[in-house]
């Protein structure tokens, strides 16, 4: 197989993966703010969003993360070159982070199913961000590599945070009305 291929079906299964992250924490604040409904209301609702968190989780995001990670060994096997380069470093640490945020939402499925909601709707909006800045570091390292200046980058990467936590406080302040 091509690298060209080998780094399409990366950059499909990283996208899927990305999508699987994105929505099982959306599912995760619908499952947790469902508990604050009535008890019948509660019950069902509990056993959809489980039903959908499994399905999602082993059906989807799992396997996409999977095939992300084996094609990008197989990319780092093609180009071992690219193991010199500074902002594959990065990446790769970048990497390691969405590994462990992957393995906490993992924990976070299993605590929901045993009924146990340690985190607020609101944790976790703030949680499904995470993701968010990863990709956004991620898709700039790989884009700009080496051309990218990193003060530029850093303050910029922070902007997007902060953006982020002002959308989420907008929300909530809607949210509440």
């Amino acid at each position: 197989m091509s690298f060209e291929t080998v780094k399409a079906l990366h950059i499909i299964f990283m996208v899927s993966w990305f999508a699987g992250l994105f929505y099982i924490v959306r599912l995760y604040i619908y499952h947790t703010e469902a508990q604050e409904r009535p008890e019948n209301e509660r019950d069902i609702l509990s056993k959809q969003f489980e039903l959908m968190e499994k399905k999602l989780w082993w059906i989807i995001t799992t396997p996409a993360m999977v095939l992300t990670l084996l094609f990008g060994i197989w990319m780092l096997v093609l180009a071992p070159y690219y193991l010199k380069m500074g902002w594959m470093h990065f990446k790769l640490t970048f990497v390691l982070l969405l590994l462990v945020y992957h393995f906490v939402c993992q924990k976070i499925l299993v605590d929901l199913k045993n009924k146990n909601f340690k985190w607020t709707s609101n944790q976790l909006r703030i949680w499904n961000e995470v993701a968010t800045l990863v990709l956004v570091a991620v898709v700039f390292l790989v884009v700009l590599k080496d051309n990218l200046n990193w003060i530029k980058g850093t303050v910029g990467f922070f902007a997007v945070a902060i953006g982020l936590m002002l959308g989420i406080k907008l929300y909530k302040k809607i949210r509440a009305k």
